[in-house]
């Protein structure tokens, strides 16, 4: 079901608090918000396969957004509110949006962005308006708050970066759905996590996320109530899941630790007995932080691993985790394959690449049918592979061992270094960097930058922090380097094939370059 059907049944229902403030939205107000934007973006010629972007804050407005795309047959793309204006507007550009919505608290950065995005036409901003912008409450207002007389089932095309840096569209192609067809994402969520009509779920992540935003749509589909952090905090977050007796909630480990960092009386002195299920997912949580949260919260916790790409799916509980100590689960979409480099199948027990089977391909990188490639297998073309390795116990239970490009996971966020490093190498005195993961006990890793002076050159505190401000000027801050290690030459081949399993190897003090 969606909020229009919901709405029906019991209008007056929560279907989000804003945590912070205790801002609530009705069903109620959130069918009739929602049909005002599809509406206004009907009158604005968008029609079925047309793009609309959001690049906002967690906030009471996010969600009829989305359920105004969803019920207008449209896809919808979350913009990371944390990326500068170039990078927020090259992602608005590149999907074609035709219509974006952001708010007076990224006013800046949103005026920054129009030189950017010519194709955009119409720029909405709520909580007031800037140059180049409508106020989005005075432009919903001048149409009605009834459904479209017409509502196809619309799709999320969300980001997710390349090798490259630049991030790429994973676009799936639109069903012949409409808002009223049963749907399927609900259904599964009520299955494995146990969601009813009575669910109150705790969202603490930022929005534009894959897992918060289609977490938070199965919630509503399924007629529970969003709770919904402005920003994590550990002690709000308890606080939140008592206040608001919470049943579901969903985290990345960096915030498990972070919590139970806390003073033993923070941690204690909140009734969490309303507390049925805590998902996570998003980054491999490390063994000894899970058995803490399971003997603080009790069996609880509920695991998944998967992509944006929702090309596969495994699932796991607390008890069989328990079991199967550091696996993320079985399949519960798709059937797994584990390969060589050649393609070929393993045996059990043996790592390689992690490809999951479907019928068909579900996805394609949007503009780049390269990348699209290269996540296939080389026999299979609906096999699909995300570029980490693992394996497979006999039990069938997949275990992550490495990620094949180094690809740096810190607190939950992927961040890929080849884009640091374009930005880095451009500064006058640097002639070679290489950007890796290295360990940090709060994040699971953190972002180092290892950098080959020219000729001459010295390496000093002074030059690390003008190298440190050099990237913070270019690039969003999340991504930036925490530190520079200044380094002779860095072991490339002749090739220009840089080996960096040896710079890791220094920093996590091991040959095998595990995750955790």
């Amino acid at each position: 079901m969606y909020p229009g059907q919901w709405a029906k049944k019991f209008p007056d229902k929560p279907a989000l608090i804003m945590a912070g403030t205790g801002e609530t939205v009705t069903y109620g107000e959130l069918d009739d918000r929602s049909n005002r934007l599809a509406q206004l973006l009907y009158k604005a010629g968008l029609r079925r396969g047309d793009h609309v972007a959001i690049f906002m804050e967690n906030q009471a407005r996010y969600m009829e957004v989305y359920w105004a795309a969803m019920r207008s047959g449209l896809y919808l793309t979350t913009v990371n509110r944390h990326l500068s204006a170039e990078e927020a507007a090259y992602i608005v550009d590149d999907c074609g949006a035709q219509v974006l919505v952001t708010s007076a608290a990224l006013g800046e950065a949103a005026e920054a962005m129009l030189a950017h995005i010519p194709k955009c036409p119409l720029r909405l901003m709520v909580d007031g308006a800037c140059n180049g912008y409508e106020a989005y409450e005075e432009a919903t207002a001048a149409f009605p708050p009834e459904p479209l007389a017409v509502q196809p089932r619309g799709d999320i095309m969300l980001y997710s970066s390349g090798t490259t840096g630049r991030p790429k569209g994973v676009w799936r192609p639109l069903t012949d759905a409409m808002m009223d067809d049963p749907y399927p994402l609900p259904l599964l969520f009520g299955e494995l996590f146990h969601m009813t009509e009575e669910t109150r779920y705790l969202s603490p992540a930022p929005m534009y996320h894959a897992s918060p935003i289609g977490f938070c749509a199965a919630v509503q589909g399924i007629g529970g109530t969003l709770v919904i952090m402005e920003k994590f905090d550990a002690r709000g977050a308890l606080r939140a899941l008592e206040e608001f007796e919470v049943t579901h909630s969903q985290w990345v480990p960096t915030m498990f630790t972070r919590m139970l960092k806390l003073p033993e009386e923070d941690r204690t002195r909140h009734d969490l007995s309303r507390h049925q299920v805590a998902i996570h997912a998003a980054a491999p949580c490390p063994p000894q932080v899970k058995r803490q949260m399971i003997e603080w919260w009790g069996p609880i916790l509920s695991e998944y691993y998967g992509g944006t790409e929702l090309n596969g799916l495994t699932f796991i509980e607390s008890e069989a985790w328990l079991a199967h100590e550091g696996s993320v689960g079985q399949p519960m979409l798709g059937t797994l394959h584990i390969c060589g480099e050649e393609g070929d199948e393993l045996p059990t027990g043996e790592d390689g690449l992690i490809y999951f089977e479907l019928p068909e391909l579900s996805f394609r990188y949007h503009n780049d049918d390269e990348k699209t490639r290269s996540a296939q297998h080389p026999q299979h073309p609906n096999w699909s592979a995300l570029g980490d390795v693992g394996h497979v116990d006999e039990d069938g239970f997949l275990y992550l061992t490495d990620r094949k490009n180094f690809m740096i996971i810190s607190g939950g966020v992927n961040i890929y270094p080849a884009e640091i490093e374009n930005a880095l190498v451009t500064h006058p005195q640097v002639i070679d960097v290489a950007v890796i993961g290295v360990p940090n006990d709060d994040f699971g890793e953190e972002v180092k930058a290892v950098v080959q002076l020219i000729e001459g050159a010295e390496g000093s505190p002074e030059l690390e922090r003008e190298l440190l401000d050099f990237c913070l000027e270019r690039i969003a801050h999340y991504k930036c380097p925490r530190s520079v290690d200044f380094i002779a030459e860095l072991p490339r081949l002749q090739t220009g094939k840089l080996y960096k399993r040896l710079l890791r190897d220094r920093y996590w003090g091991r040959h095998d370059t595990k995750i955790v």
